[in-house]
């Protein structure tokens, strides 16, 4: 490996530590309590949540704020929380219609059956800067008014004015995939070859490996790296052409069910929020069904669309070009921010071992070449560790 032991650095390495926890908890600003981090920075705690595979807002939002904000550091420190905990029970299967809509979007048709919900978004707005005068609320306590982080009604919270009565009709519209299926517009990939989850957790998952895999590591992924994998998709360097629309987004709440440990029976112990995606592509191949569509699916802790649509739009790419090219292979083994980003935080780690090797063996090449040695390369030794 070319490492070799750092001696002598202790007290610096401890004094940056300290460093570190008095200027983070002993900031002139107070320390951010739990709930204020989880309504004020929604989004963040949602993508580390995603990206660390463990839904639970206040670790989470612990999480980022000890990071100080950064995601990618946040979801590291839940992701080895999570280590930690015991596994008490697996969840059950949960059918996505059972979701409590609090965004639905269908880009691809004017009129769906159910509403559009525009829900609590930007994406219609000028980007403006804006700079509150104070905090909206005392000692640091953020005002919900029994509203969760979307303005709606907190599980557990009374209706108001049949709210949550009307849930049942409003907010678990039919999809647009199931109209596409009634016109026998879109391929059906429910052929039962993917029967249970790969867990990723215990188990890498290395091409070629089941749809079940690639969506697990999807989920998990970096945002930044999906969003950026699937735009070098869209672009088409590796010449697959790509006709994408994108069919439905939708955000909301699914019950987390496990079996009761006595009885057997499935036993509802709470909920979770979702970003689910559904894309749409024209199959125009030689050997693909040009008579219907391919959808793609994805699926995401918290409210990260932009992780969704890549998943869906990925979904589909990588089951028509995956096979044939370094699609799936760049999925399953690039995407994770955690593997990707501490093999280039190692760099930052002591390497002159290796450094010393690769030095001595270019001016032992120089010192053949200046004498006219032939085959120089071969009677060199090898490197120390050129790959750590």
């Amino acid at each position: 490996m070319g490492y070799s032991g750092a001696r002598g650095g202790l007290q610096a390495i401890l004094a940056a530590e300290g460093l570190v926890r008095r200027l983070r908890d002993h900031a002139p600003a107070p320390w951010a309590p739990t709930a204020q981090v989880i309504t004020r920075f929604r989004l963040a705690v949602d993508r580390v949540m995603g990206e660390a595979g463990l839904y639970d807002e206040g670790s989470a939002a612990a999480a980022f704020r000890q990071a100080e904000g950064d995601p990618l550091e946040a979801s590291h420190l839940l992701r080895a929380y999570r280590s930690t905990l015991p596994r008490l029970a697996v969840g059950e299967p949960v059918d996505p219609d059972e979701l409590l809509i609090l965004r639905r979007i269908v880009p691809a048709f004017r009129e769906p059956e159910g509403p559009q919900l525009l829900g609590r978004t930007t994406d219609y707005t000028g980007r403006l800067l804006e700079k509150p005068a104070g905090p909206p609320g005392e000692n640091g306590q953020a005002r919900t008014n029994g509203h969760d982080t979307n303005g709606h009604p907190a599980p557990g919270t009374p209706a108001t004015n049949g709210t949550r009565a009307a849930d049942g009709a409003h907010r678990r519209p039919r999809r647009f995939l199931d109209l596409l299926r009634e016109l026998d517009l879109a391929v059906d990939h429910r052929d039962g070859s993917d029967p249970e989850p790969f867990d990723i957790t215990r188990s890498p998952a290395r091409p070629p490996a089941p749809r079940s895999a690639a969506l697990a590591a999807m989920a998990r992924a970096e945002t930044g790296a999906l969003v950026a994998l699937w735009y070098r998709s869209i672009l088409g360097p590796d010449g697959n052409l790509h006709e994408v629309t994108l069919g439905e987004v939708r955000h909301g709440r699914l019950p987390l069910r496990v079996r009761h440990p006595h009885t057997g029976n499935p036993v509802t112990i709470g909920e979770f929020r979702v970003t689910e995606a559904e894309a749409i592509e024209d199959l125009d191949g030689a050997e693909e069904d040009r008579a219907r569509f391919d959808v793609g699916y994805g699926l995401c802790f918290g409210h990260n669309e932009r992780k969704a649509i890549a998943m869906a739009n990925l979904d589909i790419a990588n089951r028509r070009f995956g096979a044939t090219g370094p699609l799936e292979q760049l999925l399953l083994l690039t995407t994770d921010g955690l593997d990707s980003g501490g093999f280039l935080e190692h760099l930052k780690l002591p390497h002159y071992v290796t450094f010393r090797s690769m030095v001595e063996r270019k001016q032992a090449l120089q010192a053949a070449q200046r004498a006219g040695v032939e085959d120089v390369e071969a009677r060199l030794p090898e490197p120390v560790g050129r790959v750590c």
